[in-house]
């Protein structure tokens, strides 16, 4: 079934609208991230692969196309006054092409073009330094973090690529414990590598007799040249290991930043969270079909624990920020595609 499938993708996205695409090498899509890259997926849009870039030197829309339909991923990577051109540009070139974990801005630029806006989930945002996991409610994690520190565990940043053979294994393990053992989930995510890029952080724990049981990588926020933050970019634990272990890694990581002075760290989108009207032109069949989704029994236990990514990153109390999908139509075939690009199905 595999090569009839890919057949038929070749032909429709043969017949996708013609996108004006500019060859950019790792380092032209790095230089522009490091110019322009202050938002969580914009380190991503620069290294992951299969992705296309509508671009004129300056800044680029990263976009993938499945099923004759192009779908845009993130914001711009561009001087932030540009980017509403940016847009307009891309949807008259690309013939009304989907955009995908959006920021309330290129949301707003959107809408005005006759766009529908959903909300697609929340990406939680830690401001440093003013978020210090101090007060009762963050109680759970500074325990965390202390139980594994009297317990005699090793928490550490990683310096170079250092492990790698270890670090294979333990992603090697670790996929084999995930709902979907066949592949990784894509677009949204890219393929997780023993070496961390340019500018990523890479945390570790060990267990107290030298055991590698987790490890936590950080992509790198950007303004004008400079490091301003992190988002979390790869997780992997050992599935005997400690229920502490992630939660107290993940406060070690961002006290280490804190103490850097960078200003903040997002943990990521928590899909189909707190999916309520968007404030903008909007479908109602996709938002009660991602609110079914998010609540489906089915969904959480046999695609992807939607409920479980969320409480985890509750855990630290940041700040909840919407994060949009939006679409001209919105058809079922459309979204289809997306699933596909995605690897959700």
């Amino acid at each position: 079934m595999a090569p009839l499938r890919i057949y038929f993708d070749r032909l429709l996205d043969a017949v996708a609208p013609k996108v004006p695409r500019r060859e950019l090498t790792d380092a032209e899509r790095l230089a522009l991230v490091r110019r322009h890259g202050d938002f969580s997926l914009a380190y991503s849009t620069a290294v992951q692969q299969k992705l296309s870039y509508f671009s004129d030197g300056d800044g680029y829309i990263a976009f993938g196309t499945k099923m004759s339909r192009h779908f845009a991923l993130g914001d711009p990577v561009a001087d932030p006054a540009y980017r509403p051109a940016y847009i307009k540009r891309f949807v008259e070139a690309a013939g009304g092409p989907w955009f995908v974990q959006i920021g309330a801005d290129t949301a707003k630029v959107l809408a005005g073009l006759g766009y529908q806006v959903n909300r697609l989930g929340i990406d939680t945002r830690l401001p440093l330094p003013a978020h210090d996991f101090s007060g009762k409610r963050n109680e759970t994690v500074r325990y965390s973090e202390r139980w594994l520190m009297k317990k005699g565990f090793v928490l550490a940043e990683g310096k170079g690529d250092v492990l790698q053979d270890e670090i294979k294994q333990l992603s090697a393990d670790w996929r084999r414990e995930r709902i979907v053992k066949r592949w990784e989930m894509g677009f949204l995510n890219r393929r997780f590598s023993e070496a961390i890029g340019a500018d990523m952080r890479r945390f570790l724990l060990h267990s107290p007799e030298g055991r590698l049981l987790a490890i936590l990588d950080f992509d790198p926020l950007f303004r004008d040249g400079r490091v301003i933050g992190y988002t979390t970019s790869f997780k992997r634990k050992q599935v005997d290991a400690t229920p502490h272990a992630e939660i107290g890694l993940t406060k070690f990581a961002v006290d280490r930043f804190r103490e850097e002075g960078i200003s903040q760290v997002t943990l990521g989108l928590s899909p189909l969270l707190d999916i309520e009207p968007s404030g903008f032109a909007e479908s109602d069949f996709w938002r009660g079909a991602f609110q079914r989704a998010y609540q489906s029994p089915w969904v959480n236990r046999s695609r992807f624990n939607l409920q479980g990514q969320a409480a985890f990153k509750r855990r630290f109390h940041g700040v909840e920020e919407p994060t949009y999908i939006a679409f001209r139509k919105g058809t079922f075939v459309e979204m289809l595609g997306l699933l596909r690009l995605i690897k959700a199905i």
